[in-house]
């Protein structure tokens, strides 16, 4: 999703950041692209159960995880992963009435579009989360042709700030550029999805994001 723009020495990275950092870079992933049989097989194997069954012991996130689970458990044969993509494309790939665009741009943007026009792409907020990007000697990777305020670039840098940055940092950025658009994306996709998985994913990545950053805020005070 992104990756280090120059090599960068690597730290020593507190356990309960690196716990959080995998979960937005999972969460990251499945916005990023399609199930495919690798992603599902790294999904359903053995650790992945285990992970599962951690993040649902957690009352908030525990009906979002289950269904989740057993959409999963659903993919086995072509012709589910093909609808699952199709669900993927119509949502996230499509920009019509009837997708829930990925852009925070959409729903950050002080104009928004006029009614029938398609939102601007490659504005403000891409600006912004590139610089964020090059701040931290990162940058979206090449075959990821997508603005970076896309959701998967966004919750992949959080994974970085993660074990990168002071919490005073992380709970700034989440704040200001992920919790304040992050309800009405899930609102939209809600609304457009008429499969189960991409609603759970959505509705348990808002918990998440929430839960998290009053965590952190705890943690500040």
């Amino acid at each position: 999703m992104i990756k280090d723009a120059v090599n960068t020495e690597s730290v020593e990275v507190n356990p309960v950041h690196q716990v959080r950092s995998t979960i937005y870079q999972l969460l990251s992933s499945l916005f990023a692209k399609e199930i495919d049989h690798k992603i599902l097989h790294d999904l359903t194997s053995e650790q992945a159960k285990h992970f599962w069954a951690q993040l649902s012991s957690e009352v908030d996130f525990k009906a979002d995880v289950d269904i989740l689970v057993a959409e999963l458990a659903k993919l086995n044969t072509d012709k589910a992963l093909l609808e699952l993509a199709a669900d993927y494309c119509g949502l996230f790939l499509v920009g019509t009435k009837y997708s829930a665009s990925p852009y925070a741009s959409l729903y950050l943007d002080s104009k928004p579009a006029a009614k029938g026009e398609e939102p601007l792409l490659f504005g403000e907020q891409h600006q912004q989360m590139t610089q964020f990007l090059k701040q931290s000697q990162l940058q979206v990777q090449s075959e990821f042709p997508e603005p970076a305020d896309h959701i998967a670039v966004i919750l992949a840098y959080v994974a970085h700030l993660c074990t990168h940055s002071d919490e005073a940092e992380q709970y700034s950025f989440i704040k200001a550029n992920l919790a304040n658009w992050l309800g009405n994306f899930v609102a939209k996709v809600t609304e457009v999805d008429t499969g189960h998985f991409y609603q759970a994913l959505a509705r348990l990545t808002y918990s998440w994001v929430k839960s998290d950053a009053d965590w952190l805020e705890s943690e500040l005070n």
